[in-house]
């Protein structure tokens, strides 16, 4: 007996030896790059040991938009820059400028009159609409929201705007009851998808079988428990009839073949809105629950983009979609995608936002455009948890973009608390651990300062 001590001893060890040489392996892989996002990256001894591992490790939640990655390795070729003010000089790191500890909006617009469209609306009692494009930092309508109602309850209005075909996740989403809608298939501007159809919202849905999608009012926020007027924005080659049920109940409409966008338009107060179609020539654009007064604002979140992907909006198809939605004020959200730890060269992202914010006012010229900065966004740094040090370089970057497009600017990150915030957002309960993203609580603590510093540029 005495005899298989050892060698069970040294079994032991060895095996040992073989997970801990395991683990340092599968340590050093990349596996959210090699995934697109779907695993995290594993670091078991990050917290410990920072012999050989890296002194700065993202954390897991965000990944490089892959079409931004091509773009980085096609930069040889020439990109436009028409779009390029004439006095624009290379990258230079600007201050947030502030009103006492409030920071507010940039304005390098040509005019210099900031949102100039938007406070014309408000003047003349038109009603105002607002769209926020981005990536899942407002997925779910975090923060936007927030934004919304603070508007609304400052200017009038009603409804939560833009709302999918279908969400597999519909529950996420507090500012509205979404169900149904499993007969539609989503194509997306990162994938595979007919140009025609690409729109603003950067998603278009084809049917597959007849189905029914269904949309209801909640209480969650002020003014989203009914709204006053109804859209259903879609394509139909062929003629078909679609079913529309609200408060006053369900009705028919015939729609006849094009190949232009169509609307279904319903005026009226409800807590309801279904859509029923059966035919699989239909192409879906999407829903807008809204008012005929006041101010709404539409969230159109896209998990992954980079920003980049709304250079393949259709031009003819977003003024097509204007007659019945237009927009004052296009806010676009992104960067997250488009960064990694210890990188502090964005330019070609730069150009690319340049180019991108050229195409936008080339499908809505009659909207102003509001880039914000990157949130906070925290990395490990050996046992530590700080701002990831490529932060500021990419808000620089984003400043600049809107410097050379001529649009107005917003310092997110800043307005979080600088350097170092998302490691106080997470203590105080409003950001997730990935330090990357804010929950609902935190979507509403950074809506505050930008609803001020909207209200701010109004007033001048």
């Amino acid at each position: 007996m005495s005899k298989n001590k050892p060698s069970a001893a040294w079994r032991i060890v060895i095996i040992v030896f073989v997970v801990l040489a395991l683990l340092i392996g599968i340590s050093y892989m990349p596996l959210s790059k090699w995934t697109n996002g779907r695993l995290s990256n594993f670091n078991l001894f990050g917290d410990i040991l920072n012999i050989g591992l890296p002194e700065e490790v993202e954390m897991p939640g965000a990944f490089i938009d892959p079409m931004l990655e091509e773009a980085i390795k096609e930069d040889k070729r020439e990109i436009d820059t028409t779009a390029v003010a004439d006095d624009a000089k290379p990258l230079i790191a600007i201050q947030p400028k502030k009103d006492g500890n409030q920071v507010i909006i940039e304005d390098y617009s040509e005019s210099g009159h900031g949102l100039e469209r938007l406070r014309k609306a408000f003047d003349d009692g038109r009603f105002a609409r607002i769209a926020v494009i981005g990536d899942s930092y407002i997925e779910g309508d975090i923060f936007t929201e927030d934004l919304r109602e603070m508007l609304q309850e400052k200017h009038g209005g009603s409804g939560v705007g833009y709302v999918n075909m279908h969400s597999e996740f519909p529950g996420f989403r507090k500012s509205v009851k979404q169900g149904g809608g499993k007969g539609w298939k989503e194509f997306a501007a990162n994938a595979k998808h007919d140009s025609k159809y690409m729109g603003l919202t950067q998603h278009y849905y084809k049917l597959t079988s007849p189905t029914t999608s269904t949309y209801a009012g909640t209480s969650a926020f002020t003014g989203n428990d009914s709204w006053n007027r109804s859209q259903f924005l879609f394509i139909s080659p062929v003629a078909t009839e679609i079913t529309i049920t609200d408060a006053t109940g369900e009705k028919s409409y015939p729609v006849t073949a094009s190949d232009s966008v169509q609307a279904i338009t319903i005026d009226g107060n409800t807590n309801k809105f279904d859509v029923k179609v059966g035919n699989t020539s239909v192409v879906g654009l999407g829903v807008w629950l809204s008012d005929t007064k006041g101010v709404n604002v539409d969230c159109m979140s896209s998990r992954g983009f980079s920003g980049i992907t709304l250079g393949k909006v259709n031009e003819e198809l977003s003024k097509q979609m204007a007659k019945y939605v237009d927009y004052d004020l296009i806010i676009l959200e992104f960067g997250i995608n488009a960064m990694s730890a210890k990188q502090t060269n964005f330019d070609t992202y730069m150009k690319k936002m340049v180019e991108v914010v050229k195409h936008i006012r080339e499908c809505y010229p009659n909207a102003d455009i509001l880039m914000l900065g990157i949130g906070d966004r925290g990395s490990k740094h050996g046992s530590e948890v700080h701002s990831m040090t490529s932060c500021p370089y990419m808000v620089d970057a984003q400043r600049e973009a809107a410097r050379r497009a001529r649009c107005l600017f917003w310092d997110t990150r800043e307005a979080m608390g600088g350097e170092d915030a998302i490691v106080e957002w997470v203590r105080q309960g409003w950001a997730n651990t990935d330090y990357i993203h804010l929950n609902h609580k935190g979507g509403r603590q950074l809506a505050e300062p930008l609803f001020k510093a909207i209200e701010h540029n109004l007033s001048k």
